[in-house]
């Protein structure tokens, strides 16, 4: 798999309360190279994966916790199989189990993208996409981080504001559109030219329900207003940088408890390879940085910013294994801290390596350092170990 380095900037809302008060919404995708597009008109495709989180130091509480997840997805080919042009179909099952690993953290951003603190098999994605010339739409129950806000070379990382940034992940009643909990969208993709892509969707407001977590619930409520996203992704030399915004047009309560409009943002974010290693472009050292705004009115974080490198193939014999080391930093906001007493910022680093030792099997540990866990002035930076174990295979196709 080839990587390159980004820089990115996300503006965005914020998380309206912190870990110790629930789970958060958070990234959690494929990276665009691990389901193979080249595949039968039909796949049919599993991943599991299962992974130990364990606080050893600071946070909430020492201990450890077992999270698993498991993605079941379906791809057809609809010219192939019945004939219609240009057009593609894709279900996406998930299941997830464990307990909060956050509980024993305390942080607000989420040491494991896989945690979810309830056990569920929800239907997560499931939409039709229509080719045309120059572009794409489609329709259905769609996840937006499969596609806006997302990079190649941080899909290493296991922390979740790696995959989506904070400011974004943190906002609207029941997060946006993103793991575990979608909503129905269309999402409308045009190539003006070589490299550059623009995307834009409308998602309902609130995905799936707020108050029944383990449902798999598809609806357009009163009052759910709409979530609108739009993104431009241009070509760099050895890489590539995005500019995206997203808007809700429900109404909000701000931190004193008013009712307004303007939960909004704003993001950029790149990737490039720094170095390729000679005669096999494939290995070599990628960055990415990414920066973010929110509107401190009606959220946590104010600002966001991440960085970070990952080498592949770094030892001989060794052409796959990955290495990386990641930092983000969610940042309060001025309005929340003047009704809640809060440090200015969470800051969570992340050293991790990542090994295939068989066409099917990967292991993956990790080591995180958290500073100010969940912005509680009250909690201890926090000390975490993990090693996740995945599992893919085709069962059809």
């Amino acid at each position: 798999m080839r990587f390159r380095a980004l820089a990115s900037v996300a503006v965005f809302v914020s998380f309206p309360a912190l870990a110790s008060e629930g789970h958060l919404p958070h990234g959690h995708t494929h990276s665009r190279g691990e389901i193979d597009e080249s595949h039968a008109p039909l796949l049919l495709q599993a991943t599991y994966t299962g992974e130990v989180m364990s606080n050893v130091s600071g946070g909430i509480k020492r201990g450890s916790r077992y999270l698993d997840n498991l993605d079941i997805v379906a791809e057809a080919d609809l010219e192939a199989i019945a004939g219609w042009k240009g057009a593609s179909a894709h279900v996406y099952g998930l299941y997830n189990n464990g307990k909060s690993f956050s509980e024993l953290a305390g942080d607000a951003q989420t040491a494991s993208n896989i945690e979810t603190g309830v056990q569920a098999f929800r239907l997560y994605e499931a939409w039709i996409e229509q080719k045309f010339v120059g572009g794409s739409l489609k329709v259905g129950l769609y996840d937006l981080n499969s596609e806006f806000d997302a990079l190649d070379a941080s899909g290493l990382f296991v922390s979740s504001p790696h995959g989506i940034g904070t400011d974004f992940a943190q906002t609207g009643e029941n997060g946006p559109s993103i793991f575990p909990s979608t909503s129905l969208a269309a999402r409308v993709s045009i190539e003006p030219a070589e490299g550059w892509v623009v995307r834009a969707a409308v998602l309902d407001g609130v995905p799936g329900d707020p108050d029944r977590p383990k449902r798999t619930a598809v609806k357009l409520g009163d009052g759910d207003g709409a979530l609108l996203v739009a993104e431009i992704e241009a070509p760099l030399p050895h890489g590539r940088l995005l500019f995206g915004g997203w808007s809700y047009t429900a109404r909000f309560d701000d931190h004193t408890g008013n009712s307004g409009r303007g939960n909004d943002g704003l993001y950029v974010r790149g990737e490039t390879a720094l170095f390729e290693e000679s005669g096999d472009p494939a290995q070599g050292l990628a960055a990415f940085a990414r920066l973010g705004i929110a509107d401190g009115r009606f959220n946590t974080f104010g600002k966001f910013a991440s960085a970070g490198l990952n080498y592949t193939g770094p030892f001989k014999g060794r052409d796959e294994d990955q290495l990386g080391f990641a930092v983000a930093a969610a940042f309060t906001g001025d309005a929340y801290k003047r009704v809640v007493p809060a440090d200015n910022a969470e800051v969570a680093f992340e050293l991790t390596y990542r090994a295939p030792v068989a066409s099917w099997l990967s292991l993956q540990p990790s080591a995180h350092y958290i500073i100010n866990p969940g912005a509680d002035p009250t909690v201890r930076n926090a000390l975490a170990f993990g090693l996740r174990a995945e599992i893919s295979f085709n069962i059809l196709g």
